[in-house]
C-alpha cells in the first residue's frame, strides 16, 4: 500500500468566497500543488475529514470547527501563518496535515496537525505526512514543534496503562493508536488537560447562591461584559489581560513565550470571529480602586452547532487570586449566555489537570469530565 503514489497539495485558501486560487509548486519530491479553483473543494475535503473523525469520536460536531471558522482560520493572519495540505491516493483523498507558524513571538516553533481517514489508518499514510509537515517547519526555521490530541473521558479512565505527563499530573492511554504514533515520532507529552461539560439549562438559583456566597470575598471589584466587539473605553486594558493569559496560566514545560497584546491585535482577533461566524460574549472583572481589569472569560457560540458553547480563556491575574473572581465572571457570563443563545445545551471547557483552582470553580458550576487533551512537543536541536 505504501508503495502508491501519494500526493500532498497544498490548499490555497480563497481571499473571499468566491475568489480563485494559484497554481501551486512542486516541494520535496512530492506533489504539491494547487489547480485553478482548488482551494475551496480542497478545504471542503478537509472539512469532511474532521467532520467525520469529531463524529466517530464523539458523536457530535461540538468540537469541530465549522466551514466558515475553517476558512477564516486557514486563511492566517499577520500574527500567525497557516500552511494547510491534503493528501491524495488517485481521486481519493485519505487525510490532511498542516503547519501553524507563529511570526510575533514563539518564532522557533511550529504547531504540527495530521489527520487519516479511518479506511487509511495504519497504513504508514500519517507518517508519510508527518514528515511532510515537519520538513515544512525545519525548512521555515522551527526547532520545537507542537501538537495536541483529545481522547473520551471513557477511554482514559479504562485504559489499562498510562503515559504519565512531564508535568507530574494526568497521562494518556499508551496503547491508543493517537498517543503510541505520537510517542514513536519522538513527541513527548508534556501537559494533559481535562476536557469538561456542563449541562443547560442550570438550575433555577445555582448561579445566583454561587454568586452570594462568593461576593462576600470580592469587596472591591465591579463585574462588566460585552458581546464580540470589547469597548473602546476597555480595549486596553483587555489587551494586557490576553497577554498575561499566555504568561500567567500553567504550561508544564511547553517553553512558549509570552505574546504580546496592543489593541490592534484584540481588534484582528474579533474581526477574525465576526468572518467566521463565531459570536463572543465577554466577562470581566474592573478593580475599582486601581480601574483595571484583572479577570475574564470569554464564551463562544456558533449558529452552525447552536447547541453547544465552548468556553475560551479564563484568568485572574496573580495579584487578585482568593476572592472568587473566576467564579463571579464566570457565572456573569453564564447569564450572559443564556440570554443570548438560549438555544445552547452545554458548555465544554478545558483545563489543565494541575490547575486545581480552575478545575474547583467548575466543578462548583457542574461541569463534568468529558474527555482529556495532551499537549505535545518534539525539540530538534
Amino acid at each position: 500500500m505504501t508503495g502508491q503514489h501519494l500526493v500532498i497539495t497544498a490548499v490555497a485558501i480563497p481571499a473571499t468566497p468566491d475568489a480563485g486560487t494559484h497554481p501551486g509548486a512542486r516541494v520535496s519530491g512530492v506533489s504539491s500543488g494547487v489547480a485553478n479553483g482548488d482551494g475551496r473543494s480542497h478545504l471542503h475535503a478537509y472539512q469532511a475529514i474532521r467532520e467525520a473523525d469529531e463524529l466517530d469520536k464523539w458523536g457530535d460536531l461540538d468540537r469541530c470547527p465549522t466551514f466558515s471558522e475553517s476558512l477564516e482560520y486557514w486563511r492566517g493572519s499577520e500574527y500567525e501563518e497557516r500552511q494547510l495540505f491534503i493528501a491524495q491516493l488517485g481521486q481519493e483523498t485519505i487525510g490532511a496535515c498542516s503547519v501553524t507558524l507563529p511570526l510575533r513571538e514563539n518564532t522557533y516553533t511550529a504547531g504540527i496537525s495530521v489527520d487519516v481517514t479511518a479506511a487509511y489508518r495504519r497504513q504508514g499514510w500519517g507518517s508519510r505526512l508527518l514528515a511532510h509537515a515537519e520538513a515544512v517547519a525545519i525548512e521555515r526555521g522551527r526547532t520545537s514543534l507542537d501538537a495536541y490530541c483529545e481522547l473520551p473521558a471513557a477511554a482514559v479512565d479504562r485504559a489499562a496503562r498510562l503515559l504519565p505527563a512531564k508535568s507530574g499530573a494526568g497521562g494518556l492511554p499508551a496503547d491508543d493508536p493517537t498517543v503510541a504514533f505520537a510517542a514513536s515520532a519522538g513527541y513527548e507529552l508534556e501537559q494533559v488537560e481535562r476536557a469538561s461539560r456542563l449541562a443547560l439549562p442550570l438550575r433555577q438559583g445555582h448561579l445566583e447562591s454561587l454568586e452570594a456566597e462568593a461576593s462576600i470575598r470580592a469587596g472591591g471589584y465591579v463585574m462588566v461584559g460585552w458581546g464580540d466587539t470589547c469597548p473602546e473605553d476597555l480595549v486596553d486594558a483587555y489587551a494586557a489581560l490576553r497577554a498575561r493569559m499566555s504568561s500567567d496560566v500553567p504550561i508544564a514545560g511547553l517553553g512558549w513565550e509570552a505574546e504580546v497584546w496592543d489593541a490592534a491585535r484584540v481588534r484582528q482577533e474579533e474581526q477574525a470571529n465576526i468572518r467566521g461566524g463565531v459570536q463572543t460574549q465577554v466577562a470581566a472583572a474592573l478593580h475599582t480602586t486601581s480601574g483595571e481589569l484583572v479577570a475574564y472569560t470569554v464564551l463562544n457560540w456558533r449558529p452552525g452547532v447552536p447547541r453547544s458553547i465552548a468556553q475560551q480563556d479564563t484568568l485572574v491575574t496573580s495579584e487578585h487570586r482568593g476572592k472568587r473572581l473566576g467564579l463571579l465572571i464566570k457565572a456573569a457570563n453564564l447569564r450572559a449566555a443564556h440570554q443570548r443563545w438560549p438555544a445552547a445545551r452545554s458548555v465544554l471547557t478545558w483545563n489543565a489537570v494541575e490547575n486545581r483552582h480552575m478545575l474547583a470553580i467548575n466543578t462548583l458550576l457542574g461541569f463534568q469530565p468529558a474527555g482529556y487533551e495532551g499537549e505535545w512537543q518534539k525539540r530538534l536541536g
